[in-house]
């Protein structure tokens, strides 16, 4: 009984670079079956059709705009079953990195048939590479939460987030037009994106850019006794005590930098 062949998904966003590496695997079938499962420009459209069309092993350029390989592959992880990952870059700094995180392997440009086909034997058998690993790798915040709604992995881009609140198992995250549930551990995206959100309270993150002033709460009990005003949204967040010192800062400092522009 023969063997199905390995299902291929191609993701970079230069035409050329994905018809050669159609070109190979469809040079190297006879030795290794395979089909193309399919192909994508960037990592929005990959998500997306990756979804409805599974592959074994996804092929991923690692230098794209939008979302670069990394970020890509960190969401491809949390698909159930997760594809193998084999990154292909023209830039010999993210090979070794590659490897040592566990990806199925790499593929520097331009491709062989033959490494292609090595390639690919490996990531038949090789587990994904694990999310905190690719974290380590890429060493910068994603520019994307995942979140899944009946079942599909929707994209949330980080610049659209308001703020990020701890509810029971999961987050919370509100953007002007809704809110989103993520998986990702609160302390985890403090962690990952320092620079663009502040603890607020022990269970809610605001998002700089998105601080338009504060107020004082007539109500205050003993865990707050300041509110946080955001653009785009109606209401009104808390700030506790132990975070106002570092909250008031943050907002000053913001305050001070047009004048410092100027």
């Amino acid at each position: 009984m023969n063997e199905r062949p390995l299902r291929i998904f191609i993701v970079d966003d230069e035409a050329p670079a994905r018809l050669r590496l159609k070109a190979l695997a469809a040079d190297i079938a006879q030795t290794l079956p395979n089909v193309l499962a399919g192909e994508a420009a960037n990592g929005r459209e990959a998500i997306e059709r990756l979804q409805s069309a599974p592959a074994d092993v996804v092929l991923i350029d690692i230098r794209m705009p939008q979302m670069d390989g990394i970020e890509l592959a960190r969401h491809l992880a949390r698909l159930s079953p997760a594809p193998a990952i084999v990154f292909v870059t023209a830039y010999d700094q993210y090979a070794v990195s590659a490897f040592e995180v566990n990806a199925a392997d790499y593929l520097l440009k331009p491709v062989r048939a033959a490494r292609l086909e090595a390639a690919l034997r490996k990531a038949a058998t090789a587990p994904p590479p694990t999310e905190d690993a690719l974290l380590r790798l890429s060493g910068a915040g994603r520019r994307h939460l995942a979140s899944f709604e009946r079942g599909r992995l929707l994209l949330v881009p980080v610049a659209d987030i308001l703020y990020l609140k701890a509810e029971l198992k999961y987050v919370t995250a509100r953007t002007c037009e809704r809110e989103f549930l993520v998986e990702d551990p609160l302390t985890r995206l403090e962690e990952e994106f320092a620079g663009q959100f502040i603890r607020i309270h022990r269970n809610c993150l605001v998002a700089r850019g998105a601080i338009m002033g504060f107020e004082r709460a007539d109500d205050a009990g003993a865990e707050s006794h300041w509110r946080l005003l955001l653009r785009g949204f109606d209401g009104k967040l808390a700030v506790s005590r132990r975070q106002w010192p570092a909250v008031k800062g943050a907002i000053q400092e913001a305050a001070r930098e047009p004048r410092r522009a100027s």
